[in-house]
């Protein structure tokens, strides 16, 4: 049964970036269930955001979307993205900094190549898209439907602050995106633009499939867990949609760890 739609986010709109599946789309499809216009972004699988844009408007009939491509670690990319979502809906409101790959390799065997994608996509592109939001959020000036001239949720990772062999390029790039968050967020509030981070743990995505797919490979997974259940990409939606409303206004620069108590360090329940 579908959910009855909240009314928290109507007349406003959304960009979601790596929103044609997994967490960015079911951040997308939270964002249209709370009634806001989403911009579906995507850079593979034309086919895949397209049916995310038409999910939205067929759940809900007050919510709006549109699915356009731009690789965010391309500055020109970017500027496209947002004009045409400007053109579209009027303006830009919220913006989730999803989109996020990995090139996973030994550490002496990374090439420059991995470590450079990686950092281009998962930490530039969130400062290209957000640039771009913040300019949009100045020009504009104050609404009178959100307590914030303008929202930004960047999606991190508990490897923001769990290091992570053989996954250094990623780790790095989660590292970044928790110091651009908190330095956007310290010089922006006073502009009235809030700025927060959403750190997932282990959530059942293909990007992680091999961690999942087996009964042995979640076994060990849950040894990680305190919480013992992997992660849905549901759970990222809701609190990415609660950090974009006016019942989290006076959160500001904060990252939520979304991770079942992954950050609890469960190695150490037996004095290590």
């Amino acid at each position: 049964m579908r959910q009855n739609p909240n009314h928290r986010l109507s007349g406003q709109t959304c960009i979601v970036t790596g929103a044609n599946s997994g967490i960015g789309k079911e951040v997308a499809m939270a964002m249209g269930r709370d009634c806001a216009n989403v911009v579906v972004n995507y850079v593979t699988d034309p086919v895949g955001a397209e049916e995310v844009a038409h999910q939205i408007e067929t759940n809900d009939n007050i919510a709006k979307a549109i699915a356009l491509k731009a690789d965010v670690s391309r500055e020109d990319q970017v500027q496209e993205m947002f004009r045409v979502a400007k053109q579209h809906f009027g303006t830009v409101d919220i913006l989730v900094n999803n989109a996020g790959l990995q090139r996973d390799a030994p550490f002496h065997e990374m090439t420059l190549e991995q470590w450079q994608l990686v950092l281009d996509v998962n930490l530039t592109g969130q400062f290209l898209c957000s640039r771009e939001a913040v300019r949009e959020f100045l020009s504009r000036g104050k609404v009178d439907y959100s307590c914030a001239m303008g929202k930004i949720i960047c999606m991190s990772s508990v490897h923001q602050v769990i290091p992570w062999a053989g996954h250094v390029n990623y780790a790095a790039s989660k590292g970044g995106v928790e110091l651009l968050m908190k330095s956007m967020a310290q010089e922006l509030g006073p502009k009235g633009i809030r700025i927060n981070s959403v750190a997932p743990g282990a959530i059942q995505t293909p990007i992680n499939r091999d961690a999942w797919e087996t009964p042995e490979a979640l076994n060990d997974l849950m040894k990680l867990i305190p919480y013992n259940r992997i992660g849905q990409p549901a759970d990222i939606g809701a609190v990415t949609v609660w950090l974009a409303t006016d019942e989290s206004d006076y959160i500001h620069g904060a990252t939520i760890f979304v991770d079942g108590g992954m950050t609890l360090y469960p190695g150490f329940t037996t004095n290590g």
